[in-house]
């Protein structure tokens, strides 16, 4: 297993690649294969251990725009649909966003190579380093874009129990290397070498089946008494929602679905389900107030117009705020491209529909905010894509007793889009051990329990008040706690210690003559 491979990236190599780029995507919701996980790996391997160490990049790039080809190109649909352009100019556009998140694939397939050269067996034992380290720089870099993360299918699967000891990232490090130690078992079962069989068998079998007896493992403590809460639905058609003929109404229809529901200790509105600015909205606000319960408290997504003491300007910010006997604002701070601000906007604005898109001109908000409170209770709300990253939602979660997130998935349409949004806010509820309460304009409005489990939802594309109970909780995860940090130092320590080592070179010698 140590011999050197040059083998040149044929064709059928890769299509392996992109195949199993795209079988990953059946691993998340809808399809929810998580078996195929490991499998995927296992395919990507075969395609890319012999491949010679300068097509790495274009092999790592192969695979991540089947990946992301397949599994994230609903953007499609908020282009095209909802971006007022053209089919061509959206299919380029889509097209151009798979090919760049497969870069990120291709770095780190190019760093792996580059490091573990053409050794065999040290690309097999570095593999699963450079990809959580691929996927964690995939988190930041450019804002980042947490998505489709292999671990996050493992919410329903059997490693479930390690997302709140080591968190997403660990779980995709304990998936990669699954495949990697399906790939070093088959020749030793092919040559008969028992010991390496029962080597590699114990390392494949021990994490799998140790892990579901964490599974009754409780982290945090759930308070006595739990909240009763009514999360509203609006389903609001995208293509008039920011119509101001029609603003009025959907403020309406929120109010007429929150009617027999005041009393309710939380009360939860999606995403600018008040259509209009705070500085706007104060009639309605104080409407709110006098019809909420005494002891109740509504939270719920509305722009924000002011005066930034930081940016020194008036600004408009995406902000979540408490009515009632909860109180704060929240401006958002992981901002999406082009939905909520257009870089490069001097230039990109105006040439079509999609740099132009209604509320597009956010700004971000600041860092280290208070939560927001609802009666005695500090809950820290996130809204829409924030939910999708892992350290800033365990970061953030500290010192709070329930999480919320609010979201307006009607930007991709019937796609598989938001169904995997649901099943991140799921991985965040399972890695902090909260409750996490989500509302969102056209589903899926769901309560989410401290073990990721959804406990009541209102199916997408309906019209409904969604009526259940949620828990406060204190204490931390060991995620928590942590963070990424011991994984990404894990992965650290793997490359720098597991890299082959360079051959001495001789020594000169004289002779005298």
């Amino acid at each position: 297993m140590n011999h050197d491979h040059n083998t040149p990236l044929n064709l059928w190599r890769a299509i392996a690649l992109i195949v199993a780029g795209a079988l990953q995507t059946l691993t998340f919701s809808p399809f929810d294969l998580t078996v195929i996980g490991p499998l995927s790996i296992l395919l990507a391997l075969f395609a890319a251990i012999p491949v010679t160490g300068q097509h790495l990049f274009r092999a790592g790039w192969l695979l991540g725009v089947g990946l992301f080809g397949s599994g994230a190109s609903w953007v499609y649909i908020s282009i095209s649909q909802y971006g007022n352009t053209s089919v061509l100019v959206s299919v380029i556009l889509t097209a151009l966003f798979v090919a760049g998140l497969g870069l990120f694939h291709g770095l780190t397939f190019w760093a792996w190579g580059k490091v573990a050269r053409d050794r065999k067996i040290h690309r097999l034992i570095l593999f699963p380093a450079f990809w959580v380290l691929g996927d964690w720089l995939r988190s930041w870099f450019l804002t980042g874009f947490p998505w489709l993360y292999l671990g996050t299918a493992q919410v329903d699967g059997p490693l479930a129990s390690l997302a709140p000891v080591v968190g997403v990232y660990g779980v995709t490090m304990v998936i990669v290397a699954t495949g990697v130690v399906l790939y070093a078992l088959i020749p030793a079962i092919r040559q008969k070498r028992r010991g390496a069989i029962l080597l590699l068998s114990l390392s494949l079998i021990v994490p799998w089946a140790l892990t579901p007896a964490l599974k009754d493992t409780t982290w945090t403590d759930r308070a006595d008494k739990p909240l009763s809460v009514a999360a509203m639905q609006g389903n609001i058609p995208q293509l008039i929602k920011w119509d101001p003929e029609f603003m009025q109404h959907q403020m309406e229809t929120y109010l007429a679905l929150t009617s027999p529901h005041w009393e309710r200790d939380l009360i939860l509105w999606p995403e600018t389900a008040i259509p209009i600015t705070q500085d706007q909205a104060g009639p309605l606000i104080d409407m709110i107030a006098k019809r909420l319960g005494p002891d109740s408290t509504l939270i719920t997504g509305i722009p924000w117009y002011g005066f930034s003491d930081e940016l020194e300007d008036f600004t408009y910010r995406n902000s979540i705020m408490a009515i009632g006997a909860g109180e704060g604002m929240y401006f958002k701070q992981r901002l999406v491209p082009f939905g909520e601000y257009v870089p490069l906007q001097n230039w990109l604005r105006g040439l079509i529909g999609f740099f132009d898109l209604p509320m597009s001109s956010f700004s971000r908000g600041p860092e280290n905010q208070s939560p927001l409170t609802a009666g005695d209770d500090k809950v820290m709300p996130f809204i829409c894509y924030e939910i999708a990253y892992p350290d800033f939602v365990a970061r953030n979660a500290w010192n709070t007793d329930l999480l919320i997130t609010i979201s307006n998935d009607g930007w991709f349409g019937h796609s598989i889009g938001p169904l995997q949004h649901l099943q991140m806010a799921r991985m965040r509820a399972l890695e902090t051990g909260r409750f996490v309460l989500r509302g969102t304009n056209n589903g899926v409005t769901a309560i989410i329990d401290d073990h990721g489990q959804i406990t009541a939802q209102i199916p997408q594309f309906e019209q409904g008040v969604m009526l259940g109970e949620v828990y406060t909780v204190t204490g931390k995860t060991p995620y928590m706690a942590t963070g990424s940090w011991p994984v990404l130092t894990l992965a650290m320590i793997l490359i720098v210690f597991a890299r082959p080592r360079a051959l001495p070179k001789p020594s000169r010698q004289t002779h005298a003559g």
